[in-house]
C-alpha cells in the first residue's frame, strides 16, 4: 500500500453537503472548490455559552426545587406506581440547554475567469491536501488546500504558468465587533469576531433571541479572531471587500485563529479571563504570519508526514484502495462494494484524524464542520450514543493522538459532573446525562419541559468511562490508566454505588430509569419513559465496577472503593429475558412504544462492550440476539453502523454487510431537512460522502470503521479472533495495522473467503502468550517483548493447533 488513495468530484461544490472537508482537529475547513474558492471554516472552540454557564444553571436549578427531598419523592412515586406524578417531579430536575457549535468565518479565494460547476475536486486522503486544476483565459492554475496542524491553520497555494488575478475575502456569519472593523494590509486580513453566551437549539421554536450577544464588560469575553496572511510574486492591493492580487504566479494564503475558549479550555484554572483581546488577536495573527513566511513545500510537506503518523491502519477490502476514485459514479453509484467498504472505512478514518487531536476539544455531532448558526441538536456532544461511538474507531485503528480530546472532554464533564451529583442527588463521585458542550454542561436538558425519554438519563458519564477502558486495553498503557482513567472510573463508579437503590428483596436497582431514548405503554395505556431499571443502567454499572475492580489489580493500588464494588455487585439485579426470548429492556414486562427503535442501548454490553459474550453469558448472548433480530434493519447513519458492528460481533458477517449495504446508499432526500427521528425515513450517504440522519451527523462516519474492522479483527474474551464475520462477497483483501486487545497490531489478507496471512506484533514491553482462532481453530502464540510473527492458514489446521499447541515468536 505505497500509493494513496484520492477521491475525486467533478464539479465544484453548489450547496454544503458536497463541499469537501479538511481539518487539523482544531481547525476545520468545507472546500467548495471552483470560481468561489469558499472555504467555510470552523474552530474547535468556538461554541456559545460561557465556562460558568453549568455551575450558574445548576444554581438555578436547585433553586427551582430539585435535589436530595425531590429526588427521594420521584422514587417514592415511582415505587406507588404513580409515573405521572414521577415525570412531573423530574421537570424540576431540568436545566436549560447545552450550547451551540458555531461556524466562525467564510475564507473567499476567488481566481478570475474561473467558472463555476465544471472545475474538479481531488481529495487525497492519505495526505490530507485537496487539489484543483482551475482553467483560466490564460492557463491553468493549480490550487492546493490542506490544514496543517504543524502549521497551525489552513494553507491554500495557488501556481500556475501564466499570471492570473486573485481576490482574498474573510467574512464572518457572528457578530464582527462595531469600531473594530476588517483590518487589512497587502499582507493580510484580520477579523474580530464576538461570539453569542447563549444560544438556543433549533427545536426550541418559541425563543425571542436565539443567539444572545454580551458587551466587553461582561463576565465572560467571548472574544475570537481570524487571521489571513499572504504571501506572493504578485502586486497586491487592499480592496473594499479585502484583497486583490495581480499578475502572480505563485500566492500563498495562511489562515489561523485564536479565541479565548481555547485558553479556557487548555487550563480551566489559568487566567484566561485576562488575556487582552489584543493577545488573541496577536496569536491568531502570529501562527498565520509564521506560516506565510515558510515555503509551500516545506509546510506540505511538515503536514503530510504528520498526517501520515496519526494512524497506522488501512484497509483494502475487495484488494483495490490506491488510485482516484470518483465519488458519484465509483462509489455513491458504482457495483463493487467491497470498494465501497474500503473507501468509507478510509474516510472514516480520515475524518477522525482531521476532527480530534490532541490539545483540541473532542469531536462533536459534526466533528468539527458546521455552518449552521442553530445547527440540529446544537451540534453539541450528545452523550447517550452518539460521542461515544465518535470514538469506537479511534483505539482499533491505533489513533492514539485523536483519542486524548475524549479523555481531556470527560475530565471537564467530572469537574462539574461532581457538583451536580453532590447537589442533586447527594452523591459522591460525578455524573453527566444526556447531553454536554464545550463547557462541561453535565445538567439533565430540557428546560422543565424535556421529554424524559432523552432528558433524564444518568449513564452518560458512566458509557464514556468505557470508552477510557477501550483506550487502556488497546493500548496497555498503565501509565495514562494510572494518571487519568483511573480516577474518573473511580469517581463514575462512586457515583453508581451512591445512585443505587435496594429494592424489596434487598437487590440493588437504579431508579429513576430511563433507556435511551425508547417508551413502553404504562399502566394507564399512555406512553412513558419513566420507570425502575433499565437493562442498559444495569449493564452499565455492571461493567463499570467490574473494569473498576480489574484496575485496582493491573495498577496494584489498596483502595477501599474495592470493597464496595464487590458487595454491590453480588447484589445488583441481573437482567431479564422476556417470555419471547429476548433481552428485556426494562425490569418489568412492557409493550414497546416503538418496536424498531433506532436505539440499541439494552445491546451494549454485546457491542461495544463485551460484558455479554457467547462464551461467558450464553444465555444473555442468545437473549440479545434475538432482540437484535427484532430492532430489524435500516434506521440512519448511526444506528445502522451500531447495527453492523453488532452482527459483527455476533459472527454474522453477511447480515453485517447487508446492513452496511443499505447506509451506504446515496441518500436522495431533502440534506437540509431535519428527518423524524422514528427512522420512517432512512438517511444515506450525502454527495461528499457525510453520512446523513438527516440530517448530517458525523457518528455514522466514525462508526463504520469500527464496524467494518470488527467484521475482520476481534479481540474479546481473551481471543483475538482472524475474519470472524467476514461476508461471504467479500472474496479477497487486506487490512494493515488495526490494533487488538492487548496492545496488538494486526496485519492480514485474504483470498477466496479465507485467510491468507497474518502478521501480529507485540507492541507490548513484555513477553505474552496470544491464543489466536480463525476458522473455529485456535492457537497459542508466544511474543518475546516487541516481536512479531507471520502466521498462515495451514497453521490452523496442523494437529498442534487443534490441540492448543504453541508458536514462538522472539
Amino acid at each position: 500500500m505505497t500509493e494513496t488513495l484520492r477521491l475525486s468530484w467533478a464539479t465544484s461544490a453548489a450547496r454544503w453537503e458536497e463541499a469537501t472537508p479538511l481539518g487539523n482537529g482544531r481547525i476545520g475547513a468545507m472546500a467548495f472548490g471552483g470560481a468561489s474558492g469558499r472555504f467555510q471554516i470552523n474552530d474547535a472552540t468556538v461554541w456559545s455559552g460561557t465556562p460558568d454557564g453549568p455551575a450558574l444553571s445548576l444554581a438555578q436549578v436547585v433553586a427551582a426545587g430539585a435535589g436530595p427531598q425531590r429526588l427521594a419523592d420521584v422514587r417514592a412515586a415511582l415505587d406507588a406506581g404513580d409515573v405521572r406524578t414521577a415525570e412531573r417531579l423530574l421537570m424540576a430536575f431540568q436545566g436549560p440547554y447545552s450550547q451551540e457549535f458555531l461556524p466562525l468565518a467564510d475564507l473567499l479565494v476567488a481566481v478570475s475567469g474561473t467558472g463555476d460547476g465544471d472545475q474538479a475536486r481531488v481529495l487525497d486522503l492519505d495526505e490530507a491536501v485537496l487539489t484543483e486544476s482551475l482553467r483560466t483565459p490564460s492557463g491553468v492554475v493549480r490550487r492546493r488546500s490542506w490544514v496543517s496542524a504543524p502549521a497551525q491553520g489552513l494553507v491554500v497555494e495557488l501556481t500556475a504558468d501564466s499570471a492570473f488575478d486573485v481576490t482574498i475575502e474573510l467574512t464572518t456569519p457572528l457578530r464582527r465587533l462595531d469600531g473594530e472593523p476588517e483590518d487589512a494590509t497587502r499582507h493580510g486580513l484580520t477579523l474580530d469576531v464576538l461570539l453569542p453566551i447563549d444560544g438556543a437549539p433549533l427545536h426550541e421554536e418559541q425563543v425571542d433571541e436565539p443567539l444572545r450577544y454580551a458587551d466587553q464588560d461582561a463576565a465572560y469575553d467571548a472574544f475570537a479572531a481570524v487571521a489571513a496572511s499572504l504571501r506572493t510574486d504578485g502586486i497586491a492591493e487592499r480592496t473594499a471587500s479585502g484583497l486583490t492580487v495581480h499578475g502572480a504566479r505563485r500566492v500563498l494564503i495562511a489562515l489561523s485563529t485564536g479565541t479565548r475558549a481555547e485558553s479556557w479550555w487548555a487550563e480551566p484554572e489559568g487566567d484566561w479571563r485576562t488575556v487582552p483581546r489584543e493577545a488573541i488577536r496577536g496569536l491568531a495573527r502570529t501562527r498565520a504570519d509564521a506560516a506565510a513566511r515558510c515555503e509551500a513545500t516545506d509546510l506540505l510537506a511538515d503536514h503530510i508526514a504528520d498526517h501520515r503518523s496519526l494512524t497506522p491502519t488501512r484497509f483494502a477490502i475487495g484488494g483495490r484502495r490506491e488510485g482516484t476514485w470518483d465519488v458519484h459514479r465509483d462509489v455513491l453509484h458504482g457495483d463493487d462494494p467491497q470498494l465501497r467498504a474500503t473507501v468509507i472505512a478510509e474516510f472514516g478514518r480520515y475524518l477522525l484524524v482531521s476532527c480530534s487531536r490532541a490539545g483540541g476539544p473532542a469531536a462533536n455531532l459534526q466533528g468539527i464542520w458546521n455552518d449552521q448558526l442553530r445547527p440540529a441538536w446544537s451540534s453539541n456532544y450528545t452523550i447517550n450514543i452518539n460521542t461515544q461511538m465518535n470514538y469506537w474507531a479511534a483505539p482499533l485503528l491505533g489513533a492514539v493522538d485523536a483519542f486524548e480530546p475524549l479523555i481531556a472532554l470527560v475530565e471537564h464533564l467530572a469537574r462539574t459532573g461532581a457538583d451536580t451529583a453532590r447537589t442533586l442527588y447527594g452523591a459522591r463521585g460525578w455524573v453527566a446525562h444526556h447531553n454536554s458542550d464545550l463547557w462541561g454542561w453535565s445538567l439533565p436538558v430540557g428546560g422543565g419541559h424535556g421529554a424524559p425519554s432523552w432528558a433524564i438519563w444518568m449513564m452518560g458519564g458512566v458509557w464514556l468511562t468505557h470508552n477510557l477502558w477501550d483506550a487502556y486495553e488497546f493500548t496497555g498503557d498503565l501509565d495514562l490508566l494510572r494518571a487519568r482513567i483511573w480516577p474518573l472510573l473511580r469517581g463514575a463508579a462512586e457515583f453508581c454505588l451512591d445512585w443505587l437503590v435496594e429494592d424489596a428483596e434487598g437487590m440493588l436497582r437504579t431508579s429513576p430509569s430511563t433507556s435511551p431514548e425508547n417508551s413502553f405503554f404504562a399502566a394507564d395505556g399512555a406512553p412513558t419513559a419513566l420507570g425502575l431499571t433499565s437493562a442498559s443502567d444495569l449493564l452499565l454499572i455492571r461493567a463499570l465496577f467490574e473494569r473498576a475492580l480489574h484496575a485496582v489489580e493491573v495498577l496494584d493500588i489498596d483502595d477501599p472503593i474495592s470493597a464496595e464494588l464487590e458487595r454491590a455487585l453480588a447484589r445488583l439485579t441481573p437482567v431479564g429475558i422476556g417470555d419471547d426470548g429476548r433481552l428485556r429492556e426494562w425490569s418489568a414486562e412492557v409493550e414497546e412504544v416503538e418496536p424498531l427503535h433506532r436505539h440499541m442501548t439494552p445491546l451494549v454490553a454485546l457491542y461495544p462492550l463485551d460484558l455479554v459474550t457467547r462464551k461467558r453469558t450464553p444465555e444473555l448472548f442468545d437473549a440479545s440476539v434475538r432482540l437484535l433480530d427484532a430492532r430489524g434493519t435500516g434506521a440512519m447513519g448511526w444506528s445502522w453502523a451500531w447495527k453492523v458492528a453488532l452482527r459483527a460481533r455476533i459472527g454474522d458477517g453477511d447480515a453485517a454487510a447487508g446492513l452496511l449495504a443499505e447506509a451506504l446508499a446515496p441518500f436522495e432526500g431533502d440534506a437540509a431537512r431535519h428527518g423524524p427521528v422514528d427512522g420512517s425515513e432512512w438517511g444515506g450517504l450525502l454527495p461528499n460522502l457525510f453520512s446523513t440522519h438527516p440530517p448530517f451527523q458525523i457518528d455514522g462516519n466514525l462508526g463504520f470503521p469500527a464496524a467494518i474492522a470488527e467484521m475482520l479483527v476481534q479481540s474479546h474474551d481473551g481471543v483475538v479472533r482472524l475474519l470472524p464475520a467476514l461476508p461471504s462477497d467479500w472474496e479477497r483483501g487486506e487490512v494493515q495495522g488495526v490494533r487488538a486487545r492487548t496492545a496488538l497490531a494486526v496485519a492480514l489478507t485474504w483470498g477466496g473467503g479465507r485467510l491468507s496471512s497474518a502478521h501480529l506484533q507485540n507492541l507490548s514491553d513484555t513477553e505474552r502468550t496470544v491464543t489466536v482462532e480463525h476458522g473455529g481453530n485456535r492457537i497459542a502464540v508466544e511474543l518475546a517483548a516487541g516481536a512479531s510473527t507471520e502466521l498462515l492458514l495451514a497453521d490452523f489446521r496442523t494437529p498442534a493447533a487443534a490441540q492448543g499447541g504453541a508458536l514462538h515468536a522472539r
